[in-house]
């Protein structure tokens, strides 16, 4: 049996601070002025800063643009690519 699913290569790129391109997105968890919560190719990533924004984002391609003051880019669990269902947030 083949595996079928496409994987998009996760990269980032941050300019001035104040502008954030980011590939490999499979998924958004959560965000507000403070945070983005995503989910890429390579895991959970949470941006944080202040007045952040989503100015794009493809689903198919999976890219995302954010503007904003970033303070922080924090990695997470490398192998969750996506939302814990409602008992794995009882269990985590």
């Amino acid at each position: 049996m083949q595996d079928t699913t496409i994987r998009k290569d996760h990269g980032m790129i941050i300019e001035n601070r104040k502008k954030m391109s980011v590939s490999g997105i499979t998924d958004v968890d959560s965000f507000d002025e403070k945070a983005i919560c995503l989910y890429t190719e390579l895991g959970e990533l949470t941006v944080q800063g202040r007045e952040l924004h989503i100015d794009t984002m493809s689903v198919e391609t999976g890219d995302m643009t954010i503007s904003g003051e970033i303070w922080a880019v924090i990695y997470g669990d490398r192998d969750r690519r996506g939302p814990l269902s409602v008992l794995g947030k009882l269990f985590r």
